[in-house]
């Protein structure tokens, strides 16, 4: 896959700052969401998909999210007009398990445990990079945890192969944690 150059992860937080001036959501946005956003859309030149994953080699990557509008609002600023090789994005808003299909990444930030397992489940065995918003409870492929302060990730490198995704040791060697293959 094409990758963009540039741009890694360590500007991320830099990036998160203008995002939330550029954003107009109806409830203030945080610098933690305004990261989380950020870091969504710069984790895929590091995920390997397999070809069935995209309709076609300029298929957008299409990041669904079970979160609220701020949120929404934020990512869908961070990512016009970026591309990753030639795969643009497309934001989508999902609110079940029914309608993830067709997700590249699956973005859990709100939802009771109940609700973030059955979307979990859904698409299990699917290429599909699952990311969670939760120090407990259901956690996906990639789960946000604030340490210091700071926003960072674990990485569960098991469920990652499990849906045919492969990760980048450039960005697992930012990862907190890093759960090794069973």
């Amino acid at each position: 896959m094409a990758r963009r150059k540039g741009g890694g992860l360590a500007a991320a937080a830099a990036l998160a700052a203008i995002i939330v001036s550029l954003a107009a959501p109806a409830e203030p946005a945080t610098l933690e969401d305004a990261v989380k956003a950020t870091y969504l859309y710069k984790f895929e030149p590091f995920i390997e998909w397999p070809q069935s994953a995209f309709s076609s080699p300029t298929s957008p990557i299409e990041l669904c999210l079970l979160a609220d509008d701020t949120f929404a609002a934020l990512l869908q600023n961070a990512v016009r007009g970026e591309h990753v090789g030639p795969r643009g994005f497309e934001v989508r808003r999902v609110s079940g398990p029914a309608a993830v299909g067709g997700c590249q990444v699956l973005y859990i930030g709100v939802a009771d445990e109940e609700t973030a397992a059955a979307m979990l489940d859904a698409v299990r065995g699917s290429p599909v990079l699952t990311v969670t918003d939760s120090e407990r409870g259901a956690k996906g492929i990639i789960n946000f945890v604030v340490r210091d302060a700071h926003v960072r990730f674990e990485i569960d490198v098991g469920a990652a192969a499990r849906n045919g995704l492969a990760i980048s040791s450039k960005l697992l060697s930012l990862a907190v944690s890093v759960k090794p293959k069973a």
